[in-house]
């Protein structure tokens, strides 16, 4: 496996070859631990390329805190919203907030959900509904952060642990499934498992959340300690996969105990670009060195907060100046611009991007996006069924779904001028129908590696037309604009006025 994962490091076939293999959490993880930090981030870059992994990346904004008046909570989601941003909701500091006005926390998260269009992430969630606690918690002023690992290593700065006020927790239990069904992804803690019992709830609940959440066809995300780099993410890893993780959250800070703390980081996000099946990576909570190294490693998200909130502080700042009240979010997007400026999609993206990914969903149908897969590989990521369950996708508007407009196409050749997922879809829908399928992409490896997917899983026969638009148009009865931004649909539609398009 070691020289495996090492090849996959400096050739993105051999990255496409792992990628598509049976992969082992102990040897991928030993394979990984035996690369220099500057190794591991190739690697974990390689593995953020589609369709090896998401490319896209993101903030996930931390609106709420116990102590913030209803109208500032308010608009701190308002405000996620215009940017396009998903909301995390931390349920508890909802249900505390609503209690102050004398509301129920489910009656908060509908009016947000009623002013928002956004994806809604539900974390500190558990077998009752809303968690719920004492105000030592509720309060705390990020002390284990604002001291680093040697506190952390020896449990709580203030001597606390995860207590709860359960009499309040179950007296809501009948609103639990309610709070799903209104969010788009939940969050569940493994850290107990990574033998953390202070710090998070018991294995269990986060099982009986996390069956919650497939059971209403919701992401799910699983938040690991990076621990000592080694059988502490052996243990997150295993567990998450277990439970049916979509995503993987990695927290470091003071729970990064591991020797060379960067260069662990650095691993634990190529090894989790690796074995995540939803492929994508986020950290809920890291210092400002180790978001550099993990955004140059191939992390897909930063949860990042609003002041009081406990992300505000817990993502961008650093030892010695982590602590509660701080404001996270631009310091997080300031950070993501410098270290990944030169990307391909928008740093961080917002709302035009998640209205493209949103119309891309309504083109292709939530029935057959991931976890759905075409061959080996899954046709989406795990932002296509979270886009699915938001607002935003309702008030998107298409021109044709796969289904309306590839009804009745037949011929000896058909054209579709990108590589991704789209493509996929809509390849798979006229398999058989049609003779030759030729796939144009602008990069010459995702039409490669679309083009080798699709012969490997469909009837036709699928050809590659080396980047060229105008080739694969001159060449087709039919050609299909697959993007779904309005901006390049125009620009190819007045090149190739023939061509049909979904948006």
């Amino acid at each position: 496996m070691y020289d495996m994962v090492k090849d996959a490091v400096n050739d993105l076939d051999a990255a496409f070859e792992l990628s598509r293999s049976k992969k082992d959490v102990g040897e991928i993880v030993d394979a990984v631990c035996g690369l220099t930090r500057d190794e591991a981030m190739k690697l974990g870059m390689n593995f953020k390329r589609f369709p090896l992994g998401c490319d896209l990346t993101e903030i996930m904004v931390g609106t709420c805190a116990s102590d913030l008046e209803k109208i500032d909570l308010l608009g701190n989601c308002i405000i996620s919203n215009m940017l396009g941003a998903s909301i995390h909701v931390c349920a508890y500091a909802f249900a505390d907030i609503a209690e102050k006005y004398g509301m129920k926390g489910l009656e908060l998260l509908r009016e947000v959900r009623d002013i928002t269009d956004v994806p809604l992430d539900l974390d500190h969630f558990g077998s009752y509904g809303a968690m719920r606690f004492p105000r030592e918690i509720t309060g705390c002023p990020g002390q284990c952060y604002f001291e680093g690992p040697t506190s952390a290593s020896q449990g709580c700065p203030r001597g606390r642990i995860h207590s709860r006020l359960m009499d309040k927790e179950i007296e809501d239990a009948p609103e639990m499934e309610e709070w799903v069904k209104l969010s788009s992804s939940v969050a569940v803690n493994l850290t107990s498992a990574q033998g953390n019992e202070g710090h998070a709830a018991p294995l269990e609940e986060a099982q009986n959340v996390a069956e919650l959440a497939k059971k209403y066809g919701k992401g799910l995300e699983t938040i690991m300690f990076v621990g000592d780099g080694y059988d502490d993410l052996i243990t997150g890893f295993s567990e998450a996969l277990k439970m049916g993780a979509d995503i993987f959250v990695l927290e470091g800070g003071p729970f990064n105990r591991s020797p060379d703390r960067l260069d662990n980081f650095a691993r634990a996000v190529a090894m989790a670009r690796i074995l995540v099946p939803g492929r994508i990576v986020a950290t809920n909570g890291a210092y400002e060195d180790e978001c550099r190294v993990g955004l140059r490693s191939g992390l897909n998200a930063i949860i990042t907060g609003f002041p009081q909130n406990h992300h505000g502080y817990m993502c961008g700042y650093s030892l010695g100046t982590a602590r509660r009240g701080r404001f996270g979010m631009p310091r997080v997007v300031k950070i993501m611009k410098e270290e990944l400026e030169n990307g391909n999609t928008c740093v961080p993206i917002q709302r035009p991007e998640l209205e493209a990914l949103a119309r891309a969903v309504k083109v292709v149908g939530p029935e057959n996006v991931y976890p759905k897969k075409i061959g080996q590989f899954p046709l989406g990521d795990a932002h296509w069924p979270v886009i699915s369950s938001t607002p935003i996708y309702d008030k998107v508007n298409v021109k044709n779904t796969i289904e309306t407009i590839l009804k009745g196409v037949k011929g000896d050749s058909v054209a579709f001028l990108g590589g991704r997922f789209v493509s996929w879809a809509a390849a798979k829908a006229i398999d058989g129908e049609v003779d030759e399928i030729v796939v144009s992409d602008i990069d010459p490896w995702v039409e490669k590696a679309t083009v080798e997917i699709m012969n490997g899983a469909l009837k036709s026969t699928v050809l590659g037309a080396e980047s060229d638009d105008a080739k694969a148009y001159r060449n087709s009865e039919t050609t299909f604009i697959t993007s779904t931004i309005p901006a390049v649909v125009e620009k190819l539609s007045q090149k190739f006025e023939a061509a049909k398009t979904f948006v």
